[in-house]
Order: structure tokens, then sequence, then C-alpha cells
């Protein structure tokens, strides 16, 4: 074999390894490749998934503002609880006085 017969015999090999390469490169590309329906799903459940974490955090934004109202609620209630207690507690010794009174009148 001559020098020019192996350079020629590199060359083809070189040249037909490189249409393989190619070749294999453009089936994997071609049976890998995304249709335009998967984009649009992908693109629509996107959209989707959005607006669900809008939903979700305006649910969430209720649900503290319903919770600070309630908690508010709450503090006023048992406020209005004790004052009413306080109410009663001063109302029972009032009256307790007031037999004492009444049964020093009436005895004395």
């Amino acid at each position: 074999m001559t020098r020019t017969e192996f350079i020629l015999t590199t060359a083809v090999i070189l040249f037909v390894a490189f249409c393989m390469g190619w070749f294999a490169n453009w089936l994997v590309h071609r049976f890998t490749r995304v249709a335009q329906a998967d984009v649009d799903q992908l693109e629509r459940m996107s959209q989707e998934l959005h607006e669900a974490e809008e939903t979700r955090d305006q649910a969430i934004t209720y649900l503290q503002q319903r919770e600070a109202e309630l908690t508010n609620q709450i503090t006023q209630t048992e406020a209005e609880l004790r004052a009413a207690m306080d109410g009663l507690r001063d109302a029972r010794a009032e009256a307790e006085e007031m037999r004492a009174y009444v049964e020093r009148i009436q005895a004395g």
C-alpha cells in the first residue's frame, strides 16, 4: 500500500465515519424532537399552574385576614367578658353589703 492509497483510504474511512455520525445525530433529533402539541400542552399546564398559585396566594391572604379579624373579635369578647365578670363581682359584693346593712337595721 503506497502513501497515496493510505491517505485516500484513511480519508474515505473518516468521511464514512463522519456520515454515519451525522446520520445518527439526525435520527436522534428526529425521534426526540418535541411536537408543537406537546409545547402547547406544556404552555397550557404552565398557565394553569400560575393561575392555581395565584388562587392559592389569594386564599392564603383571605385566611390571614379572616384569622386577624377573628383574633380581634376574640380579644374584644374576652375584654367584654372580663368587664362583665368584674361588674357582676362588684354587684354581688354590693348586694352582700346591702343584705348585711338590712340585717343590721332589722336587728337593731
